[in-house]
């Protein structure tokens, strides 16, 4: 059998990749994934917007109705024709008779409805959550805005009928063209109500179009308004300009007008506004606002307007009140939803009329009859001090930091000038601290502290008085000022309770204190009201003051409890007497009932040694010469007259001149009666009581009656 030879096998050639390339790496097969997801996404998108487009999105109308009513928690209902699509890329929304329910408790079924709405919203800013409206165009639209009775809820607070309702945050509007619709507000706890309509004009100028024009009344803290105004859209706004914005409102006799331009239909933020306002009392027109301000004279003012955040800044405020002035800026703001005013205030000059009314007296009497009507008549008795009651349940409703300056203040008699006030109120509790002023060469600086957020107000009085030229604070007065060296120094220090000035004052306690250091006094055709001082000074001294009084130092001192002010003490050191006084007088009835002695340090064969008083109230003093210890002198000459020898008449009006003259060091201190001294170191016996109709000197048992009615 023959060998075989085995046949070679065909060499096996590798498979040539030029046709079929190398595998594919893993990220290269990712990415062309995602491409093709991409790509069909982007498809997906543009068929939709295409299938919306064509369609209008008019088949999306009760998945619409099923998704809007089931997330507001209320029915929502399109009676007629319905669109939303992209167009292209801002969404596109009509609807023809819709309607969205109200909660059960509003007054009204429905919070919104309107015959059609057809609007434009930008697409991408909703992505952020911003509500920006293109264009709005709305027909025979109602709009229902209510909070409940507690505050807690509102109609527009869309959701969880018992979710706390939030507050109004109006969307971005550009332009709008706005007919027949009608918009209903009521906030029980502001006392708001209003209704205001929404009509749409072509202006016959072609240089406006639709013009937005609105009108409306309602109530505002129980006092009714009316208001009219209009949003002028230039041609410009077309290509998203500026809209021009004017508005006039009346609230009794208060008028409020504003004009100038918002950067969209509904944009307030960066708004160039102007105001003016003029009606009979300012405190009208913050009331409006919640606002609780001192009464004043007629007003007018102007200011810029904007809003910037959370803050209406007005700038540039100008304007008066009565005769006085003012300009400076006002922020009015809500930090932690609470009502804040702070302002800067300067008026150049301000009449003393035009600031009664801060302090209580009524506006438009002083504007009749002037300082006079600071006086009225309980029963026959005149009154001086205002008791118009402080609003305390409104203070405590708002916030506020005021700064107010004024160069100088009309007022005769009386010159005041450089006046500042620092006013704060947080939460009830005002402080003016410190208020300051000149004061014919002295300066007077307050801390007064009002508390109301106690049942009962309670407000505390710190009033100093730096050394202040006599002669100068009097020479309204007739003081002669080149023969008055001396000056006055003073401090008050009260507290009291009630809601005005009168009824604080009736009320309290404390010490007032006048200080005379060493000069001279000289007086002459002195008229102060009815009180004749040049007299009374001319009979307290037994001379016709041809030259000055020589002061050595002087303290008039009252100590207050309950509302009455008692001497203590009433004590002027001269070179030739010493003054002595008692008695007091009643922030509760005003009354005054003070006796001043002069006792003589030398002997005198001629002096009345009579008491002269100062009686009557504050809105009427007098003063009393005649004395019963007067006619009983003169009774006891004429008997002596008559069973000796005429010149022993002259007995009864010697005065031995026995005054001890004064320790200057309690005096200047403002001491009180007890701690006063004779220069010998001695107590003083003349002094400290007062409340008493007569006091016993220790000397000697020697009695002095002095005037009084306490």
């Amino acid at each position: 059998m023959a060998d075989t030879a085995a046949e070679p096998r065909p060499a096996v050639t590798p498979t040539s990749t030029s046709t079929t390339g190398r595998p594919r790496e893993p990220a290269t097969l990712s990415l062309a994934v995602v491409l093709a997801v991409v790509a069909s996404i982007l498809g997906l998108i543009v068929l939709a917007w295409t299938v919306l487009y064509v369609t209008k999105g008019r088949f999306l109308k009760p998945y619409f109705e099923r998704y809007a009513g089931g997330s507001a928690e209320r029915r929502v209902a399109v009676a007629g024709d319905f669109q939303l699509y992209f167009d292209p890329f801002d969404i596109k929304f009509v609807a023809e008779g819709i309607t969205i329910q109200n909660p059960e408790w509003a007054t009204k079924d429905e919070l919104f409805k309107a015959k059609r709405i057809d609007m434009r919203v930008a697409s991408f800013p909703l992505i952020w959550g911003t509500q920006r409206v293109k264009q709005l165009s709305l027909v025979d639209g109602a709009l229902d805005m209510e909070w409940n009775a507690d505050g807690r809820r509102n109609t527009w607070t869309l959701g969880d009928p018992n979710e706390k309702g939030e507050p109004f945050k109006m969307p971005t509007i550009v332009r709008a063209n706005v007919a027949g619709t009608t918009l209903r507000y009521i906030d029980p706890k502001l006392f708001l109500r209003t209704d205001v309509k929404f009509d749409t004009l072509r202006a016959s100028d072609t240089q406006f179009a639709d013009d937005l024009r609105f009108t409306g009344d309602g109530t505002l803290r129980r006092r009714p308004f009316t208001m009219q105004g209009a949003i002028l859209s230039p041609n410009e706004t077309i290509a998203g300009g500026r809209n021009r914005l004017t508005m006039r409102a009346v609230s009794g006799r208060d008028k409020l007008g504003v004009d100038g331009t918002l950067r969209g239909a509904t944009v307030l933020e960066g708004a160039d506004l102007k105001v003016r306002a003029d009606g009979p009392n300012l405190a009208g027109l913050f009331e409006l606002l919640g606002v609780v301000t001192p009464e004043t004279r007629r007003y007018t003012l102007t200011s810029d307007l904007t809003k910037v955040g959370g803050e209406w800044r007005f700038t540039r405020m100008k304007g008066g009140f009565g005769v006085s002035d003012l300009t400076g800026r006002m922020t009015i703001s809500l930090p932690n939803d609470r009502l804040l005013v702070d302002a800067d205030i300067v008026s150049r000059k301000v009449d003393i009329v035009d600031i009664g009314p801060f302090i209580g007296y009524e506006p438009e009497a002083l504007a009749t009859v002037g300082v006079k009507a600071a006086v009225h008549q309980t029963g026959s008795v005149p009154r001086l001090l205002p008791d118009a009651p402080l609003r305390a349940d409104s203070i405590g409703l708002f916030d506020a930091k005021v700064r107010y300056k004024v160069a100088a203040v009309r007022a005769p008699n009386l010159p005041v000038s450089n006046v500042t006030l620092n006013l704060v109120l947080d939460r009830s509790l005002l402080t003016m601290s410190p208020l300051t002023f000149d004061l014919a060469g002295g300066f007077v600086t307050a801390d007064v502290r009002l508390n109301a957020r106690r049942k009962l107000v309670r407000t505390s009085y710190d009033i100093r008085m730096s050394p202040t030229p006599m002669g100068k604070l009097l020479a309204g007065f007739g003081v002669a000022e080149s023969g008055t060296t001396g000056v006055i120094k003073a401090r008050v220090q009260m507290t009291g309770e009630g809601d005005s000035l009168r009824a604080s004052l009736a009320s309290s306690d404390g010490r007032i204190a006048v200080i005379l250091p060493q000069g001279t006094f000289w007086a002459r055709n002195i008229q102060l009201a009815e009180l004749d001082l040049g007299t009374f000074a001319q009979k307290m001294f037994q001379g016709k003051l041809k030259e000055p009084v020589q002061i050595n130092c002087g303290l008039i001192g009252f100590t207050v409890r309950d509302g009455i002010a008692t001497a203590d003490p009433i004590l002027i050191d001269t070179r030739k007497n010493v003054m002595l006084g008692r008695g007091g007088f009643s922030f509760k009835d005003e009354s005054i009932d003070l006796a001043f002695r002069a006792d003589s340090k030398k002997f005198s064969m001629f002096a009345g040694q009579s008491p002269i008083g100062i009686n009557g109230h504050f809105a009427a003093p007098g003063y009393k010469v005649i004395s019963p210890e007067l006619l009983a002198r003169a009774g006891a000459s004429l008997g002596l007259a008559l069973v000796a020898a005429p010149v022993a008449a002259v007995v009864a009006f010697v005065d031995v001149g026995d005054a001890k003259t004064t320790a200057c060091g309690p005096v200047l201190a403002g001491a009180r009666a007890t701690a006063q001294r004779t220069v010998k170191g001695d107590a003083r016996t003349d002094v400290g009581k007062g409340t008493k109709a007569e006091a016993k000197s220790e000397e000697g048992g020697k009695r002095k009656k002095f005037l009084g009615i306490f």
